[in-house]
């Protein structure tokens, strides 16, 4: 912590007690950032709003471990007017307005693992999950404290659990709990552009096993079979993405994970490979194809020689229309900011794959952040993006009609 450093938080309301004792190395903030925060841009509030996200993304969370920074956020929608409460899945949820028109803000308040400096460096908040996704969250929940509900609606806004990891748990949760007529996704393309849709996921985990040979055997080892089997599932990719310039119309293949070993008596490899799926491969089409890819090379299964092939994260694609009333209201507000509206479709996949095709209303994602920062050691946002995108958010809240 340099010398000209301050808690960024000196005083924490006691209803955000992830912050006690929170230290923040801080530089002094641009002229620009100080007139948002202030209110002479529109920030309206909004040093408060950039205190939320800082103790947040302070707060550790990553999945299965959130309970924390959920009852900071709770405390805060509490604090702040929304009639607020942890739900069944372990979901921070607040509600603003009494109408029986909903629209739902869905984020996630998990994180990828491993906990980095928080830190701020004049406009920049550096920390996990400044980007994906504490940042859209926050905005969310400062939009809904501030804007003025419309008669007829209300605004649930969600921190969902365990995001970041293939259960997903939190937005099963929710689409269960509410029929909302429009919902937002919390996942950052910047503060002027609107998500789409999503790429759908599977995870195939393959292990083999088989009797040690002399190493002058002609017999392939395990290691080998799980090199070939990862060759020819990139030769399997790369032959059906000819033609397809798009990566959101490509088929992605990673692999996540890669293991060998032995026992003194027989060998393993393991496997895990993580596909991307583009609308037109259906995740029953993928698992067929890839298991009869991988037949050829595995042995034939002995009491001392077998295989396993497993698929998980069974996640469809989902893209939404362009052209709805939620999408024309994120428009206008974008463009009453100064900004150019633009759509992106993402290749990873988020909660709209599993909100999107169960409520059926108009959808999209939105939030502040460089998604290319996402899951890495340099993740940090701009704080008058930020500030910007809850104007956006809203100025949609208040034109719902």
């Amino acid at each position: 912590m340099s010398d000209n450093s301050a808690p960024l938080t000196p005083n924490p309301s006691p209803s955000l007690k992830g912050g006690e004792g929170l230290q923040v190395a801080s530089i002094p903030s641009s002229p620009l950032l100080r007139e948002a925060a202030e209110g002479r841009e529109g920030g309206q509030g909004g040093e408060g709003f950039i205190d939320l996200l800082t103790i947040l993304v302070s707060t550790p969370s990553p999945s299965h471990q959130e309970a924390a920074a959920v009852r900071v956020l709770v405390d805060w929608m509490s604090a702040h007017g929304l009639k607020s409460h942890i739900d069944a899945a372990g979901n921070a949820v607040g509600v603003a307005g009494t109408g029986d028109k909903t629209l739902v803000m869905l984020g996630h308040i998990d994180t990828f693992g491993g906990m980095l400096p928080v830190r701020r460096e004049g406009d920049i908040l550096h920390g996990r999950g400044t980007v994906d996704a504490k940042g859209p969250l926050c905005a969310f929940a400062s939009a809904a404290s501030s804007a003025r509900i419309p008669d007829g609606w209300r605004v649930v806004v969600i921190g969902a659990v365990e995001e970041e990891c293939p259960t997903s748990a939190g937005a099963h949760y929710a689409v269960t709990q509410y029929t909302p007529q429009m919902c937002i996704i919390g996942e950052p393309s910047r503060w002027d552009r609107l998500t789409l849709g999503y790429k759908g996921r599977l995870i195939c985990d393959w292990e083999i096993r088989a009797d040690l040979a002399h190493s002058a055997n002609p017999t392939a080892s395990p290691a080998e079979l799980a090199f070939a089997a990862w060759q020819a599932v990139q030769a399997y990719a790369v032959g059906l993405n000819e033609g397809r310039a798009k990566a959101f119309e490509q088929l992605l293949v990673t692999l996540h994970a890669v293991n060998t070993g032995d026992d003194g008596v027989h060998g393993w490899a393991r496997m895990s490979i993580g596909f991307r799926l583009p609308p037109d491969v259906s995740l029953e089409g993928l698992e067929g194809e890839i298991r009869a890819l991988l037949a050829p090379l595995t042995p034939n299964p002995s009491p001392t020689r077998g295989e396993r092939l497993h698929f998980t994260s069974h996640t469809p694609t989902y893209a939404g229309p362009r052209d709805t009333d939620l999408s024309r209201l994120f428009r206008a507000a974008i463009r009453t900011e100064g900004g150019t509206p633009a759509f992106v479709y993402k290749t990873g996949t988020s909660d709209m794959n599993i909100a999107g095709p169960t409520w059926g209303c108009p959808i999209l994602a939105y939030g502040a952040g460089d998604s290319s920062l996402d899951h890495t050691p340099h993740e940090h946002i701009d704080l008058t993006e930020y500030l910007r995108s809850i104007r956006v958010l809203t100025g949609v809240v208040e034109s719902l009609a």
